[in-house]
């Protein structure tokens, strides 16, 4: 049987959670979690004019809390993040947060009653999907980015999934579900992952079908209306930001162009999204009155998409396929193509370990946008390859000089830490750290670098600690007192870090036997 475009995204986004997914089998709490995570929320370039957020009821609110919505949303985090699916890349996501960051701040109410510091991220995907997940984290498949011919267009579904997320649709839909058991929920997801799975099929329907038709349907429903709702407040934050609210349209129809293959054969109670062509006519009836707005791409979107088009499939396959796409493109001739195509010819280089050639290939792409703002993305790239090359002392000139350009970059802080480091300042890139670990106390690259920089003065004691306190942002607690025990052993620990070390391991037993007793408890 062929299978509608959002049953097509739903298996997609299954090998992403996989490891949440697995333990949903073993918690009807994890189901719980997995169902809101999974069923509703796909993409779609949104729509719609919201004249105010509307205020939830009591009894819906009663679902989910906001402190609970996040602390779930965290621990989905925390799987996701240890997925090789997961693009860990640091300009996409600096380009990805601060494009995100921008449409939040046209309308600082979605952030809501808790106030969220909403995160955006990238899987390696090539289906035109994205999904909010609870707590305002926001993700957009690799072939989506693809897809998307403008910002305009990527803000159109981002603004949508900020919607998702503005309207609480997670906390509502548990509020939906309070009528149905936990049986029931735990159903839905056994369902899903049958559905899922490669084999799927006729066995995921008779699952979900097998006495949880009516808990199924209403949150269908729910689902449709929370569709709607999300386009109305994405629309909203589109116009107010100076967007062009037609790219919307124009990605509906590249959509609904990519799911023609699918078929609408599924019933229509199982589709969890109203029909493309119907959205299509709701986003032409909302703009028709609007003024067309040209809005100006930054170059640094059709740069963050050639990286990408690489990082999608960084098999030495996939590198030759994008370096022909690139060669392709050049034939165009325009600087913004040159400029793009070159820089995606020196970042395959520099992925092939070929650094010389990435170097030249750099150049040539900064002589094609002489006339563009200076790109972060020339400079990322530009110290990369320098600190590939060992060449320690150029890469820390142009991180320093970088870092005082970018004040703002974290990846530029990085590169410069790494720099300090590789040009063996070891001291100064200890003190650098130090000061960046209370500032940014929730950036794991921070401790990895410190642990890194201690390493380097042959300081093991700290370099474990620090170590330690990098599992613990990533929620790996029995790694982190794994490390507080090689900590507490290393011949150069003094009485001042034994004392430390005792302290923040008594923090982390204290902890890891509270997550255990909520595991219990869930179970």
């Amino acid at each position: 049987m062929r299978q509608s475009v959002s049953s097509v995204h739903t298996r997609r986004r299954s090998s992403l959670l996989r490891p949440v997914l697995r333990p949903a089998l073993r918690s009807l709490f994890a189901a719980l979690a997995l169902t809101v995570a999974i069923l509703p929320l796909a993409v779609a370039p949104t729509t719609g004019v919201a004249q105010a957020l509307p205020t939830l009821g009591d009894t819906e609110r009663e679902g989910l809390s906001p402190l609970m919505e996040r602390k779930l949303g965290e621990q989905i985090m925390r799987d996701i993040r240890r997925d090789p699916d997961y693009l860990d890349d640091g300009p996409v996501l600096e380009y990805l947060n601060n494009f995100g960051s921008n449409l939040v701040s046209v309308r600082p109410d979605v952030r809501g009653e808790a106030g969220y510091d909403f995160f955006f991220f990238a899987v390696r995907d090539p289906v035109l999907n994205a999904f909010a997940l609870p707590g305002g984290f926001i993700a957009v498949h690799s072939g989506l980015l693809l897809a998307a011919q403008s910002e305009s267009e990527l803000a159109s579904v981002l603004a949508h999934e900020i919607g998702h997320v503005a309207q609480r649709h997670i906390a509502r839909m548990i509020g939906q579900q309070k009528q149905n058991s936990m049986i029931q929920l735990a159903s839905i997801v056994l369902g899903a992952l049958a559905g899922v799975s490669r084999v799927g099929g006729d066995a995921a329907m008779a699952t979900m079908m097998g006495g949880t038709g009516l808990a199924m349907q209403r949150q269908l429903n729910f689902s449709r209306d929370a569709e709607r709702e999300a386009d109305r407040v994405g629309l909203q934050i589109l116009r107010d930001g100076g967007f062009d609210t037609s790219g919307m349209v124009a990605f509906f129809g590249r959509l609904q162009s990519a799911s023609r293959g699918f078929g609408d054969a599924v019933p229509p109670y199982l589709l969890t999204h109203p029909l493309t062509t119907e959205r299509i006519a709701d986003i032409e009836a909302r703009i028709r009155d609007q003024r067309y707005k040209q809005r100006a791409d930054n170059p640094d979107f059709q740069l963050i998409r050639a990286r990408v088009r690489l990082l999608q499939n960084n098999t030495s396959q996939g590198i030759r396929d994008a370096q022909a796409y690139f060669e392709s493109q050049l034939r165009q001739n325009t600087k913004m193509q040159i400029m793009v195509s070159k820089y995606g010819l020196a970042y395959a280089a520099y992925l092939q370990r070929s650094y010389d050639k990435a170097e030249g290939l750099l150049q040539e792409a900064r002589a094609a946008s002489q006339s563009m703002v200076p790109s972060i993305l020339f400079t990322n790239l530009d110290i990369d390859i320098k600190l590939a090359k060992k060449q320690g002392a150029q890469a820390l000139k142009e991180a320093d000089a970088a870092r005082k350009q970018f004040p703002l970059s974290r990846v530029v802080a990085h590169q410069y830490a790494d720099a300090l480091i590789e040009g063996q300042r070891n001291d100064a890139a200890v003190a650098y750290l130090r000061d960046q670990a209370q500032l940014y106390r929730h950036e794991v690259a921070v401790q990895d670098l410190l642990a890194k920089a201690y390493a380097a003065q042959g300081k093991q004691a700290l370099q474990h600690m620090a170590l330690a306190e990098s599992y613990v942002l990533q929620g790996s607690l029995p790694a982190a007192l794994e490390q507080l025990g090689i900590a507490r052993k290393a011949p150069d620990a003094t009485f001042y870090d034994q004392a430390m070390i005792d302290a923040r391991e008594r923090d982390l037993k204290e902890q890891w036997k509270e997550e255990m007793k909520e595991t219990k408890g869930r179970g």
